[in-house]
């Protein structure tokens, strides 16, 4: 059996994956992958210790977390798809008319 340490080693690595790439790239659809990534994996967290536990109510709250997810990577895809019409670029740095 694997122990709980490595599942929240794997989480805290994916997440911080998902932070780095956040922080560091300037593409809009790389920064909506980031995103996923950082929701993957604090839902990794969530079922390890639910397992742990023995409690389901971390993986009932995974399953609305991937619902959010499901639900914000279309609707960002639908307002890139939109600038991109617009703009012709993804990149976070050109896109600097939506302000105010």
């Amino acid at each position: 059996m694997v122990p709980l340490n490595w599942y929240i080693l794997l989480s805290t690595a994916v997440f911080t994956i998902g932070v780095i790439g956040f922080l560091m790239r300037r593409n809009v659809i790389i920064i909506l992958m980031s995103i996923e990534l950082m929701l993957n994996g604090v839902n990794i967290s969530l079922i390890a210790f639910s397992h742990y536990l023995q409690d389901p109510r971390g993986q009932i709250l995974t399953f609305f977390i991937i619902t959010v997810a499901a639900a914000e990577a279309a609707i960002g895809l639908a307002i890139i798809i939109a600038l991109f019409r617009n703009k012709a670029t993804a990149h976070v740095d050109n896109i600097h008319e939506m302000q105010g």
